[in-house]
């Protein structure tokens, strides 16, 4: 039976989904220039099983303001709302929720998930992104509101629920600049600096 079972985990295997990075180019030419301004200049492709899935480009530095009072943040002093990414995404892509994500580019604005029991257990961390349509989106320096940026990132994943990733300050031990690395079962984490702050993002993986 062993030489079966070998078989049996070999195609497993081959089976699985492979991510990797790669370095990336320039920023979308058709971004707003203001989103563009405040981009690293160059981006991070990651591939899918060698081909492309998604390129992305971090802000060069962290925004920063007041500390919020919300609690259960790792990046409290970034104001809600704030642009921290654009994504580029070459194919058809799942967010944290499973929900489809339409090839295309799209900002990543910085949120917290509410404390009202709902969205218990979706993280260690309240910590999110949600996308929002670039074409939509063309004031980089904007920090709209909760329900404002809920109905813009409604708009890109098509349902009531905004489109959402994972994303948190990471700990410096646990760092590893510039790669994808898979965490638990399912979860594929990009781990690059924005600035010099070290962000880990859940890129590919559903929450529980």
């Amino acid at each position: 039976m062993r030489p079966i079972l070998t078989l049996f985990l070999t195609a497993a295997a081959l089976l699985a989904d492979d991510y990797k990075v790669a370095p990336g180019g320039a920023p979308p030419a058709d971004l707003a220039p203001s989103v563009s301004a405040l981009l690293n200049k160059e981006g991070t492709k990651v591939m899918k099983d060698g081909a492309l899935l998604a390129e992305v480009w971090y802000r060069a530095e962290v925004p920063s303001g007041p500390p919020t009072a919300e609690a259960n943040l790792t990046m409290p002093n970034v104001p809600h709302g704030s642009l921290l990414a654009v994504i580029q995404f070459a194919q058809k892509h799942e967010d944290r929720r499973g929900q489809t994500v339409q090839p295309g580019t799209y900002t990543m604005r910085y949120s917290y998930f509410p404390e009202n029991g709902t969205h218990q257990g979706a993280a260690p961390q309240r910590d999110f992104l949600l996308l929002v349509q670039s074409g939509g989106d063309t004031e980089g320096g904007s920090t709209p509101n909760f329900d404002a940026l809920l109905n813009l990132s409604r708009k890109a994943s098509g349902t009531p629920h905004p489109a959402v990733f994972s994303i948190w300050k990471e700990d410096p031990k646990y760092f590893k600049e510039g790669q994808i690395e898979k965490q638990g079962e399912h979860d594929w984490v990009l781990m690059r600096k924005m600035g010099v702050v070290p962000v880990s993002m859940i890129l590919v993986g559903r929450g529980e």
